[in-house]
């Protein structure tokens, strides 16, 4: 097993994640099979319990785990499946060693950090990087592993040592590591004392970096990366120079055009490994269409303009996967994508004689876009906003995606405005506990008394009900499947109660769980595109499979439904992108520079 260290130095937040998956994008696309790992220095468990507004979005996997975000640029970039055991927390690692110091394994001894924490770490790390994570159900040829936070944090350095150790027991050509630094600019001099005392950092713990990678705003001046060179003790090839991009997708080239494949080719001597010639096509053929996709969307002039009513916007990552699921499905469209945050709250009747510039701009955000989206979320706070959102969409013929949250307020909304249920019984458990007569009610398994891990989690099936042909949505996922699979992340229910009412006005409800009882997706079908869906399709959206019911939500606010439905029965993927191949990008959302 080789081991591709990815560590941080300086500051946080400063493009790890990005730099890890797409050092593992370059490895796949030279026919390696590749895994990954994701360290996480807190004290929680794992992110189910995190406020999206500090810690930004919870990534749901497979198997249910709730997990870092990056785990979501892991699964994108490297086209894998992961499981919760590859994010690894102090809250994980203290509770198996808790429980093994109760259970008497440790026969007696003392004990401690070093070594009993330290080893736990490690062997964690060896099992998990060998589990098979992509169709080929075989072990990996590689394990990408991110430990997040800086180096120094006072919560990592059982992590550092653990890392210092299995580098230790490892073959001089199995463990390489690469180095985040930020290069800051005082007065338009770019400053390299920071990454100088990082990597002094770094090695004071027993780490040494194979190579840095500097994150800056502007390309490095060839003096820049000669000091860092020169006081970092590394060859000058060894300083790769991470400027900010227009596109987080064409990072992976940006290293490449830095030979970051030879270099970590000559370090784990990747070369003695024996890959198969259809991996190696694969690999080819996928670093083609993931060049010609990234490097040709500047020449997209036509835009689609996307309303996001959410509720978390302070913080840019909590819709990380919705964003990158509309890019996606842009991309497949041949469309510029626009995206227009808008506050919940700001649609709310009360919020005109409050502030009633941010009222009426946020209305005016809503009528003039080209689709509205309302994702995930929990709590009362906003919900109001969000069903006059569905409502307008609704009853203007406005394409509409409601994910989760946004499905039970399409299905709450049309039970107001159609079926002319009154409050409260029109509303949610979750906004109204005072009895259980409501159109959205609570899953009584999944509120065991304590919040982690105890939602309706992971992959599920969906099962497309009888007549229901003429869906929109079902046409995309294809005529011939009679059920799918999607990943979920909630513990409120529509009302079974409810539902023949709500069907005899016109609210279908075309997917439904293995037991007929749970609804899985609405879908309005005298409307250009209005469906909910209990599930969260994002999770499972990828650069060159964008999510259908994305896909579908995209296509019918750029006005090409039909074409797109019919490219998906039948039209090459690799076609859609040729005309675009060999011209730069500007940028997938809003024209604007990539956040790392």
């Amino acid at each position: 097993m080789k081991y591709v260290l990815v560590s941080g130095g300086v500051i946080s937040g400063v493009g790890k994640g990005i730099i890890a998956s797409s050092a593992g994008l370059l490895l796949k696309t030279m026919g390696l099979k590749v895994s990954s790992i994701k360290i996480d220095p807190y004290i929680n468990v794992d992110a189910g319990t995190m406020n999206p507004r500090e810690h930004g979005e919870v990534y749901v996997l497979d198997d249910g785990g709730e997990a870092d975000l990056d785990l979501g640029n892991y699964e994108r970039y490297l086209d894998i499946t992961l499981t919760r055991e590859n994010n690894i927390t102090l809250g994980k690692i203290f509770s198996k060693v808790i429980e093994q110091e109760r259970r008497g394994d440790y026969l007696g001894k003392t004990v401690q950090v070093v070594p009993h924490v330290t080893g736990c770490i490690a062997e964690w790390i060896e099992r998990v990087s060998r589990v098979p994570v992509d169709d080929t159900n075989e072990e990996p040829d590689v394990c990408i592993i991110e430990l997040g936070g800086t180096i120094g944090d006072i919560e990592g350095m059982s992590f550092v040592e653990a890392l210092t150790e299995l580098r230790r027991s490892c073959a001089r050509d199995d463990f390489m590591q690469i180095h985040v630094s930020y290069i800051p600019v005082v007065h338009g001099e770019q400053k390299t004392k920071p990454t100088q005392m990082a990597i002094k950092s770094v090695r004071s713990a027993g780490l040494i970096p194979d190579l840095i990678a500097c994150r800056c705003e502007k390309p490095l001046e060839q003096a820049t990366i000669d000091k860092i060179a020169r006081f970092c003790q590394v060859p000058n090839q060894h300083v790769l120079a991470v400027r900010d991009m227009p596109s987080t997708y064409q990072v992976p080239i940006l290293l490449s055009e830095q030979n970051l494949i030879p270099l970590m080719t000559s370090t784990l001597q990747l070369d003695k490994i024996k890959i198969s010639p259809a991996l190696q096509e694969k690999g080819t053929n996928v670093w083609a269409t993931w060049r010609t996709l990234t490097l040709g969307l500047e020449h997209l002039h036509e835009v689609v303009e996307i309303v996001l009513v959410g509720k978390y916007l302070e913080q840019p990552d909590s819709y990380l996967s919705v964003t990158k699921s509309l890019e996606h499905a842009a991309m497949r469209c041949k469309r510029k994508l626009m995206i227009k945050y808008v506050d919940a709250e700001a649609l709310e009747v009360g919020m005109s004689k409050s502030d009633p510039a941010s009222f009426h701009k946020a209305w005016h955000d809503v009528c003039t876009a080209s689709g509205i989206l309302v994702p995930g979320g929990f709590g009362n706070r906003g919900t109001e906003g969000m069903i006059a959102a569905a409502k307008w969409a609704r009853e203007n013929k406005t394409p509409y995606l409601g994910i989760c949250l946004g499905m039970q307020i399409a299905v709450v909304e049309f039970a107001r405005s159609v079926c002319n249920i009154p409050l409260p019984q029109a509303s949610s458990y979750e906004f109204d506990e005072a009895d259980e007569d409501r159109i959205i009610i609570r899953m009584l398994e999944h509120h065991p008394g304590k919040l982690g891990g105890t939602m309706r989690l992971g992959l599920r099936s969906t099962l497309w009900q009888p007549e229901t042909q003429w869906s929109k949505l079902r046409a995309l996922y294809g005529l011939q499947n009679e059920s799918i699979n999607e990943r979920h992340r909630h513990r409120y229910e529509v009302n079974p109660a409810y539902i023949e009412n709500l069907q005899e006005k016109g609210l279908t409800f075309i997917g439904k769980d293995e037991t007929g009882v749970r609804m899985e997706i609405i879908e309005l079908k005298d409307h250009p595109w209005f469906v909910g869906v209990q599930f969260h399709p994002e999770y499972l959206s990828r650069v060159l499979r964008p999510s259908k019911p994305y896909l579908g939500f995209v296509a019918s606010a750029a006005g090409m439904l039909s074409e797109i439905t019919s490219g998906e029965n039948g039209v090459a993927v690799n076609g859609i992108y040729e005309e675009l191949n060999g011209h730069k990008s500007n940028g997938l959302v809003n024209g604007e520079r990539a956040v790392f």
